[in-house]
């Protein structure tokens, strides 16, 4: 999709309209299928247009600071998980619910990996999971 600012020749009226590429305005233009919205002329042409060249503001800097904040906060999360959870893998359901039935349960709590119907059935048998975003720790 490409936008134009267009402009009536008869009336000066100056529009926007999106296209599917240059090659269809020009084909359209060439059909007078395009028309002012003032004046319904079909002398309409493009009109120069400036690129928008985005400054980075401070608004973009507080976001880019809490996204950061947020991924930080998540590898602390993984962290303490790595360090006080026993990883289970693909197995994850199945460990959870050895863990939810058995008398004796394990102090010990499980991380893994589980597919959304696997998290879904767990959550219907009455079985606590959270799903945490795994950040790797090459991700900025």
């Amino acid at each position: 999709m490409i936008k134009y600012k267009l402009i009536c020749n008869k009336c000066k009226n100056t529009f926007d309209s999106w296209f599917g590429s240059s090659k269809e305005f020009e084909k359209l233009k060439k059909k007078n299928f395009l028309s002012c919205i003032t004046c319904n002329s079909n002398n309409v042409d493009k009109s120069l247009m400036a690129p928008l060249i985005l400054k980075k503001s401070k608004k973009f800097n507080k976001k880019d600071e809490k996204n950061k904040n947020i991924k930080n906060k998540l590898k602390e999360y993984k962290n303490f998980i790595k360090n006080n959870f026993d990883y289970v893998g693909k197995n994850f359901a199945y460990e959870a619910r050895i863990m939810h039935y058995d008398k004796k349960k394990s102090s010990k709590g499980i991380y893994g990996d589980a597919s959304l119907d696997q998290i879904n059935e767990l959550k219907d048998e009455g079985i606590e999971t959270e799903v945490i975003p795994w950040i790797n720790d090459n991700e900025n």
